[in-house]
């Protein structure tokens, strides 16, 4: 008797510790499941980002070129419009000198140097006015590599206005392309008179500086602010 109820308890006993065993293992089961489950959400989510960064560069870039494709389209009207008014013999200079700048922009540059010229030649408007025309002359034979004729062109902007910081910083540009180092540090040193802070020529000014070895400023030409 003592045998049996002996052998009932190992019976007992084997079947809470398999019983215990089963639960620990639907346990382990259960976490690994998780762990399955997250790691699958958690590359999801890294997928789901590369879409989106993927769709808004996308996004971004096709913006670009729409945005580009309509200013080209504008481009090509204005072009038209003003070519027929000029074409007809009714073409004013400041219509000269927007069409020369249209083709400028269009990357036109011996029809940009024709139009202008004809809007110099036409000028009967302020002579200040007058250096615009003359800024985008010279920045056109710039793009031409016609460096001496740009440079005459942005002198005669500086001379009509001599606070054209615009032409300063273009007759510099010029003047170190040509290895002037001398002149194109005097002009952008003309730069910082009309403009303290001007973000273009003062570093230009001081890598010009450290280069020529003139670090105590150099003698700028004089000019009367107008």
């Amino acid at each position: 008797m003592f045998a049996y109820f002996q052998g009932r308890q190992i019976i007992k006993r084997a079947e809470e510790v398999f019983l215990s065993t089963q639960v620990e293992e639907s346990s382990e089961g259960v976490k690994l499941n998780m762990v399955y489950e997250v790691g699958e959400l958690f590359e999801l989510g890294i997928q789901l980002s590369y879409l989106l960064i993927l769709l808004g560069l996308l996004g971004t870039g096709t913006f670009f070129v729409i945005r580009q494709v309509l200013v080209r389209r504008e481009l090509d009207l204005s072009a038209k419009d003003l070519q027929e008014q000029v074409r007809s013999g009714e073409g004013s200079a400041t219509e000269l000198f927007e069409l020369g700048a249209v083709m400028l922009r269009r990357k036109f540059y011996p029809a940009a140097i024709k139009y202008l010229q004809q809007a110099i030649q036409k000028w009967d408007r302020d002579e200040q006015d007058l250096a615009q025309v003359y800024n985008a002359l010279g920045v056109s034979y710039k793009r031409e590599n016609k460096l001496d004729k740009a440079i005459k062109q942005f002198e005669k902007a500086v001379e009509l206005q001599p606070g054209y910081v615009t032409a300063w910083n273009n007759l510099g540009d010029a003047y170190e392309q040509q290895k002037d180092l001398a002149s194109a540090l005097r002009a952008f040193e003309e730069v910082l008179l009309f403009d303290p802070n001007n973000k273009v020529a003062r570093p230009r000014r001081d890598d010009l500086k450290s280069r020529v070895g003139m670090y105590k400023g150099v003698p700028v030409k004089t000019t009367d602010k107008r």
